[in-house]
């Protein structure tokens, strides 16, 4: 009974020693309760921020792309892996159990013995072995070294998942900008085809003017080289809209045939940002939930390290049944059995174990620094895209008026040339800076779609109040 008594304590002394998790640190960053850039419109809630655009064929594109992508079936996969390694490293709490069953067979020959010869030839003996046994193995994770290790992986498991999300993520964001720069392409072929018919039918008025002998060679001259650029124009705004296309349809897993339908013209952005977006809604930044997870994996794996010093207990046992016989295998008379205890301390690995400890905590404060830089890039990337909207409205409606009045000039220009009021040069000059103005206007509307994508990414999502469950621990939000 004494020693029942005496195991007993042992068993608790050694409980009584299992050290605590420790609380992640604290790292202060100041946080404003709203975007400080930035004009906003009354708050609504979210959905899906591509269908904003009012664009099925956008929809669907990138609904396809996060079908059949296959950088995103990698990502995947890679997510099924962290998986299966978060339940590796969590068998180790159970015992391990097997069964192995064994047969022999074995001749020996007699040579030499001085057995009686019976003519038959050199004396043997034949014998067969059988046996069943089932071992199992434990080791008793009395330090919580073993579930540090399993929490360690799980956390991987949990950022693999946020990775993903965040892959998702900026996939259907690349989606989005290369899909607005091949409508954007598509225009500008377009406005560049018209183009070259205006030059083209300027150098016929042209021409029939020399003919007359109203107007010089040189005329002719600027004119014909005026055609010539809209050509060399028109073909590279061609080749652009075929490699952007190509490029999307790798997007969608597809051959690159440059044959992807697409919308014609740009969506608008007619919706501001919610008003009073909160700040901390950046919290279910799918990139920053991964940094936190790694951060908490980064701290179990400093416990983990610290319970490597501590001894370690083991038991292993197997039982079974051994007979020359194999129908005795089931008979209890034939059994077989083994028990072993063992405790394990380390005491000199030439400070291996300590220089463990160290890498650990050298790594807890990696992820935390890695984590708070993380945190302040992504609100720096919401405040630019809010600036850049605002930006990005104003050059908009001055190039809509430039537009205007290079339009009208351009008019009024070709007018007086017919009528002989004005030379070639002023002609010339009025198409080019409405082509110019125009090609300007429909990239800043690109700018724009992209501008608006980007503040979907940096924000995490769409425009809609944090989601339970996406926190940001280990950053205080003040």
């Amino acid at each position: 009974m004494r020693k029942y008594f005496f195991l007993l304590t042992w068993a608790m002394v050694l409980f009584s020693c299992v050290p605590e998790l420790r609380e992640p640190p604290q790292l202060d960053v100041d946080v404003p309760r709203e975007w400080t850039a930035g004009e906003t419109s009354e708050r609504e809630m979210g959905i899906p921020w591509w269908t904003r655009f009012n664009d099925p064929n956008l929809n669907q594109t990138i609904s396809g792309v996060l079908e059949n992508n296959y950088d995103l079936k990698a990502a995947s996969a890679r997510v099924e892996a962290a998986a299966a390694l978060a339940k590796i490293a969590g068998a180790d709490l159970y015992p391990q159990v097997s069964v192995d069953l064994s047969a022999s067979r074995q001749k020996r020959n007699f040579v030499g013995f001085p057995f009686p010869q019976d003519g038959s030839g050199v004396p043997s003996n034949t014998t067969s072995l059988y046996g069943l046994s089932l071992g199992a193995s434990w080791e008793i994770d009395l330090w919580g070294r073993i579930r540090a290790a399993s929490s360690g992986a799980a956390a991987d498991f949990q950022a693999s998942q946020a990775d993903l999300a965040g892959f998702q993520l900026s996939l259907a964001a690349q989606t989005a900008k290369v899909w607005f720069a091949a409508v954007e392409a598509q225009q500008q072929v377009s406005l560049a085809e018209a183009t070259l018919e205006n030059y083209k039918s300027t150098n016929d008025q042209v021409l029939r003017r020399y003919r007359l002998g109203l107007r010089p060679s040189l005329d002719v001259r600027f004119s014909e080289s005026n055609v010539a650029t809209a050509e060399a124009i028109l073909s590279q705004r061609e080749d652009q809209l075929q490699r952007i296309k190509r490029q999307l349809e790798i997007l969608l897993g597809r051959y690159p045939s440059a044959m992807v339908a697409l919308s014609k013209s740009l969506p608008s952005v007619s919706e501001g940002v919610p008003a009073g977006l909160p700040a901390d809604i950046i919290r279910r930044r799918p990139d920053l939930v991964a940094a936190e997870k790694r951060l908490a994996g980064a701290n179990v794996r400093v416990a983990e390290a610290r319970r490597a010093l501590y001894p370690r207990i083991s038991l292993t046992g197997s039982a079974g049944t051994s007979s020359d016989e194999l129908k005795n295998l089931l008979n209890g008379d034939y059994s077989v059995w083994n028990i072993v205890g063992n405790l394990i301390q380390p005491l000199f690995q030439g400070g291996k174990l300590r220089a463990g400890v160290k890498l650990a905590q050298a790594r807890e404060k990696e992820a935390l620094f890695l984590y708070a830089q993380q945190v302040l890039n992504a609100y720096a990337e919401v405040e630019s895209a809010l600036s850049a909207e605002m930006f990005l409205d104003q050059r908009e409606d001055a190039l809509r008026v430039a537009t205007e009045q290079a339009m009208a000039a351009r008019r009024l220009a070709e007018s007086r040339y017919s009528r002989g009021l004005i030379g070639l040069i002023e002609v010339l000059e009025a198409q080019r800076r409405a082509f110019d103005s125009q090609s300007q206007l429909l990239s800043v509307r690109r700018q724009k779609l992209e501008n608006r994508v980007d503040l979907c990414l940096a924000l995490g999502g769409d425009f809609r109040e944090i989601e339970n469950g996406n926190t940001t621990e280990g950053v205080k939000m003040r």
